[in-house]
């Protein structure tokens, strides 16, 4: 019988060998040497090595009360107009809503800067640190015309923070960096460059802000209140993501304005208002040629407060603002906007068309002079007023308990061309509630450099609102 070989049986040894010598082969090869870590650490790297420590996550609890609408499963126009009418008498239920934000410390002790709208109605404010448990945080302060917001935690231990920059000295164009906590998602990073200055946008609430930075870098829900920092490792910014229709674009606050905001709000728990001391009215084509005026936008000065910042600056009744810190001004409300929500020693930058020709002022917002708010309100509005006592509610008949009410109009004033009488209580005045001669004070300053503003009135049971101003 012939004998056969098994052909697998002596390949295996060889296969094994040519294995073997393979991998003997690797072991002397040279390999490329592993990519030297410090090689890498660029500028962006190291800058936000240097910030993270100090940001954190901030969570929210709101109560919300809502009404329980019986006639829900009857979605139509019929009965969605019976819904207003009869809200105040469905029952009602309540329920926890949450939000999610960050922040930055900015002291060892454990204070905490974040946007005000983060923490807006929150009963419950948790803040967790990297790798630490949540921790409870109260509020300082907080200022939603600048949304600005301070909490403070107890930690025990000193907290790390970070190096503050400078916004005075920014450039278009240079990298930026925002930290944050976009949808929860935590310690996430965007890149970008600052894309302008001085920008004025409209939050959700219609508030209008002021000077904002505008960068391309995205800035999400859950970003609001981080830090914007520059390739030193330094804070030039707090993000904000109030404005809803954002797409790829990002704003924050200027980390000068913020830390003028925080001395305030550490020592009062509020940012106090400030004023520029002029009232202004639209530029109709009537006005804009009695003051040899080409143009046909603008805001009009028709008064200033004597002694005022405006005053002290050199304009005049009769001067044509067309520009605030270099954009255009078409309309009085423009103007208003536009200076609405500076603080004390912050500038304001006019291009004013007077006497003929274009030239530029620079007002410097003061605190509002709320020891002469009461010269303001004779001067401005023509009336005298006094808090809501006993005496008062006894000698006028008041029904109302909250507000000031008003001892005397002067004849021809525009409290007296509105209908405002003797006896008559202010309840609101600018969108400022009035509970008391403190509220009036500063809503009166506020509402005399403002063309047109809803006063709400109360004559005995009845409310009444109407616009008082120089249009009227």
């Amino acid at each position: 019988m012939k004998k056969t070989t098994n052909k697998s049986s002596i390949r295996t040894p060889a296969r094994l060998f040519i294995l073997v010598c393979a991998v003997a082969g690797l072991a002397f090869y040279p390999q490329p040497a592993l990519a030297d870590r410090d090689s890498r650490r660029t500028p962006v790297v190291s800058a936000i090595e240097a910030v993270s420590p100090a940001v954190v996550n901030i969570s929210t609890e709101q109560i919300v009360r809502e009404s329980i609408n019986p006639f829900g499963g009857f979605r139509n126009d019929f009965f969605s107009e019976f819904d207003d009418f009869f809200k105040d008498m469905f029952p009602t239920r309540e329920r926890t809503r949450q939000t999610l934000g960050s922040g930055v410390i900015i002291d060892k002790d454990g204070y905490i800067l974040t946007n005000a709208h983060v923490i807006t109605q929150a009963s419950k404010i948790t803040v967790a640190m990297p790798g630490s448990d949540e921790i409870e945080a109260t509020v300082v302060g907080a200022d939603p015309n600048i949304d600005l917001a301070i909490l403070k935690i107890e930690t025990g231990s000193p907290l790390p923070v970070p190096a503050i920059g400078r916004s005075d000295d920014l450039m278009i164009g240079e990298t930026v960096i925002a930290i944050g906590n976009p949808f929860g998602l935590e310690h996430t990073v965007t890149t970008g460059v600052l894309s302008a200055l001085n920008r004025s946008i409209q939050g959700g609430d219609g508030r209008v802000y002021n000077n904002f930075m505008q960068i391309d870098a995205s800035i999400n829900p859950g970003n609001s209140g981080g830090p914007l920092v520059n390739l030193d490792g330094e804070i030039i910014g707090i993000n904000t993501a109030i404005y809803a229709r954002a797409q790829g674009i990002g704003f924050a606050i200027p980390i000068d304005r913020a830390m003028r905001a925080v001395q305030e709000l550490l020592e009062s728990g509020e940012v106090k208002r400030a004023w520029l001391g002029l009232q202004v009215q639209d530029l109709t084509p009537r006005l804009a040629k009695q003051f040899g005026y080409s143009g046909s936008r603008g805001a009009l000065v028709s008064d200033v407060i004597a002694g005022g910042p405006a005053d002290n600056a050199g304009l005049k009744p009769g001067d044509i603002i067309t520009r605030v810190n270099d954009q255009p001004t078409h309309t009085a409300h423009d103007f208003t906007n536009k200076v609405t929500g500076l603080l004390a020693g912050e500038r304001a930058n006019l291009t004013v068309f007077s006497n003929g020709r274009d030239k530029v002022v620079t007002v410097t917002a003061e605190a509002l002079p709320l020891d002469t708010a009461e010269d303001i309100a004779r001067q401005w509005l023509g009336v005298e007023v006094r808090e809501v006592s006993d005496e008062a509610v006894k000698t006028f008949r008041l029904a109302a308990r909250d507000g000031v009410v008003v001892t005397a109009v002067r004849t021809g004033s525009l409290a007296h061309q509105t209908g405002i009488r003797q006896g008559d209580v202010i309840r609101q005045l600018g969108g400022i509630e009035i509970r008391a001669m403190r509220d009036f004070h500063k809503a009166v300053v506020l509402a005399a450099e403002r063309a047109s503003v809803l006063i709400v009135i109360q004559r005995g049971r009845t409310i009444y609102y109407t616009n008082i101003g120089t249009s009227n």
